[in-house]
């Protein structure tokens, strides 16, 4: 079945509240509008790919009933090393706890992503790996980026895209995965599945 593609008209739903997608999405010109999830991403203690992708699918079968046939993209991305996942933190101790637990080694940064056709079925599901080293972190460097406020909310207490950067030595893999949503990946997928027919489209209406 052939279904209409994502255009300024009928705009790709984005089930996530995050920042960071949003404005991945109006960086390209995607035609997209949000409505939020509200899923729990409780950590689940399993494999961290497979657990993005569950989160990924429940969020966007979760917004389904609040869309009128269209193309809906469910994300969730969780930090993994060793035999740890690394969600949001807490507070300002846990956030201190996991760049402590990062600092001086390589970690995964995964996002997994779910895209459903107009009727709800599941078109396309993926979970995309980057690796990320960071330097050796003295004790006052991570009290100083913690008072920032920036790591709330951020999957493994950082954000590579803000001051956080100061902390990254080597990335190898998708830059824009790392900030929340593996643009190339999901542009792949958008065509594979028939979501997009051309792009990048000019004049793109984003909300």
């Amino acid at each position: 079945m052939k279904f209409s593609p994502v255009n300024a008209q009928s705009p790709l739903i984005l089930a996530s509240a995050s920042p960071r997608r949003r404005h991945l999405l109006s960086q390209i010109g995607l035609p997209f509008r949000v409505i939020k999830s509200n899923v729990s991403e409780t950590n689940t203690g399993a494999d961290p790919e497979r657990l993005c992708r569950v989160l990924a699918e429940k969020k966007a079968l979760r917004v389904y009933p609040e869309t009128e046939a269209s193309w809906i993209l469910g994300a969730d991305t969780v930090v993994a090393i060793e035999d740890s996942i690394l969600g949001k933190p807490e507070d300002d101790g846990d956030a201190m706890r996991m760049l402590d637990f990062l600092s001086g080694k390589e970690h995964r940064v995964i996002t997994g992503f779910c895209v459903l056709n107009p009727t709800g079925a599941i078109a396309h599901t993926e979970a995309v790996t980057t690796f990320v080293r960071v330097k050796k972190l003295a004790r006052k460097e991570i009290k100083a980026y913690v008072a920032t406020g920036e790591p709330h909310g951020k999957a493994g207490s950082y954000a590579i895209q803000g001051i956080g950067a100061f902390m990254v030595e080597a990335i190898a893999g998708s830059y824009t995965n790392v900030v929340g949503l593996p643009l190339c990946a999901l542009i792949k997928c958008l065509f594979s599945t028939g979501a997009l027919e051309t792009f990048p489209n000019r004049g793109a209406i984003t909300v």
